[in-house]
């Protein structure tokens, strides 16, 4: 059997400065799940979900690998052709090869798979990734949604955001197949995107999105054309909206974007809490590595 290492200590010591980090190579019992498996053991999933996979993101996480280790393990499942094949943690998997690992951390899950479960995994661990574009990611939530019965609130809860996030996305997919091409080409934002959903009219929503790519617009502005076109659609939202202020709710919808993840500020009396949502430890390393990168 290859040698078993603790999975995640290493990483959560790296992240929390002080913390002592003496159980790194401490052996881990049979109970826990994760062991170590050599690279050159772990085939490639066929039924992965992402086809793309964005060179500079993966050297940026093998530099992180290099640095604190891989925070969270693999999983994998006997292969019929011998070895391991993997079901979920592609993008990891090909970060721990471009680092020069060795072994990597594994959990390894029964062979049958007779419900499907793999793939499930694997559009589960994919749809959490920073690199998808909006349309990739709508796409993964919509086939667990339809092709695996998952409800709205499992899928939210399964990859770490909130049940009206997953809706957001989703609703993307409503947009024209014209315009759906420039979001996911990136001339027009996620948030473009659900801005053009306040139009009916598809022929005027193409025309708009031709607009805000050629023009540079802001989702501001376009959002004041919507309303502009819609007066009385606009007027009914305004009476609906919260009361907190403007500035926290604009503050909140900008820091969820530029994180990617829930994120919620409450706030009363001049003071409050900011509550920042993570998946995962992966999520939770890019997040420290953002806000900690120098």
């Amino acid at each position: 059997m290859a040698e078993q290492r603790r999975g995640l200590g290493r990483g959560l010591d790296s992240l929390i400065p002080g913390r002592s980090s003496e159980t790194e190579e401490a052996p881990v019992s049979e109970s826990s799940g994760v062991v170590s498996l050599p690279l050159d053991q772990i085939q490639s999933n066929p039924d992965q979900p992402r086809r793309y996979f964005d060179e500079q993101a993966l050297g940026e996480l093998a530099a992180s690998i290099n640095e604190i280790g891989l925070l969270q393990p693999i999983l994998v499942r006997p292969s019929s052709s011998g070895g391991y094949q993997l079901i979920a943690g592609e993008r990891r998997l090909r970060a721990a090869r471009m680092a020069g690992l060795g072994v990597v951390p594994v959990v390894v899950r029964d062979e049958d798979d007779p419900d499907g479960s793999s793939l499930v995994s694997a559009l589960i661990e994919n749809v959490q990734r920073e690199d998808l574009s909006p349309l990739e990611e709508a796409t993964g939530y919509q086939a667990l949604l339809e092709e695996h019965e998952m409800t709205h609130e499992a899928v939210a809860t399964a990859v770490g955001k909130s049940r009206s996030a997953i809706s957001n996305a989703i609703r993307l997919l409503q947009l024209p197949a014209p315009v759906q091409r420039m979001v996911d080409r990136g001339e027009l934002s996620a948030g473009h995107g659900r801005a053009l959903l306040g139009i009916d009219d598809t022929a005027y929503q193409e025309h708009l999105a031709g607009r805000v790519a050629t023009e540079e617009w802001s989702v501001r502005r376009l959002e004041e054309a919507v309303q502009a076109r819609n007066p009385q659609k606009a007027k009914s939202k305004r009476q609906k909206k919260e009361t907190r202020p403007t500035e926290i709710v604009e503050l909140e919808s900008r820091l969820r974007d530029q994180l990617d993840t829930r994120v919620n500020i409450n706030y009363a009396n001049e003071k409050g809490t900011l509550q920042i949502g993570f998946a995962s430890l992966e999520d939770l390393e890019k997040l420290y590595f953002r806000f900690f990168r120098d």
